[in-house]
């Protein structure tokens, strides 16, 4: 089985949401592997001393237990367009290490870096590559109800009442006006938000 991580955001040398990341953490280690003793990132996780207070990407890779912890300083990635692409067999509702099947689907569909995939499962509109995402119909917020991979940020924001879940289908997208991704680097900073009718493609 491969082994799984988790992204955390460092910024002032200060590691966010690190309830999301160990309730998703502890949940798989015992669905996965039957770990039934908790572990606590907040004990586990030592700031390196030589770290900026800049952004940080913090990698903790583990099974049943912790594998690597690993700081990289964060460079976001410049999305420009998104391609829809439908697939009904792909699955990721754990955060594994090994994400070929989502890379081999990007790779096959997208000519540059700038661009990235939004999959479609079975008819509703699901996550990109390697986020989740919220689209805006004038409104509120609402982001797929059956996500790929259900994120951190993602739980975040629907705690704060700030995103709602929506079964969204494909054709339901000509019903809203903006889209944002989310993850746990990127921030759900409304001046992030592209307009879909520019920012998506079949």
């Amino acid at each position: 089985m491969s082994l799984l991580f988790e992204t955390i955001k460092v910024i002032n040398k200060r590691p966010l949401n690190v309830s999301f990341h160990n309730e998703r953490m502890n949940r798989s280690r015992f669905e996965l592997f039957g770990s039934k003793n908790e572990l606590n990132l907040a004990e586990l996780l030592e700031i390196p001393s030589d770290i900026t207070n800049d952004v940080y990407k913090c990698k903790v890779i583990y099974s049943d237990t912790i594998k690597d912890i690993d700081f990289r300083k964060y460079t976001p990635r410049k999305i420009d367009l998104l391609k829809l692409v439908f697939n009904d067999e792909i699955g990721y509702s754990y955060k594994y290490l090994d994400r070929r099947p989502l890379e081999d689907l990007t790779t096959e569909n997208c000519q540059s870096e700038s661009e990235d995939i939004l999959i479609v499962k079975n008819g509703r509109v699901t996550d990109t590559s390697y986020s989740n995402i919220a689209v805006f119909n004038g409104i509120e917020w609402h982001t797929p109800i059956y996500p790929l991979l259900k994120g951190t940020k993602r739980a975040k924001l629907l705690f704060d009442k700030r995103i709602f879940e929506k079964d969204i289908f494909v054709e339901d997208l000509q019903h809203y006006e903006k889209i944002i991704l989310i993850n746990a680097m990127l921030e759900f900073e409304i001046s992030n938000a592209k307009l879909i009718k520019n920012f998506i493609r079949n």
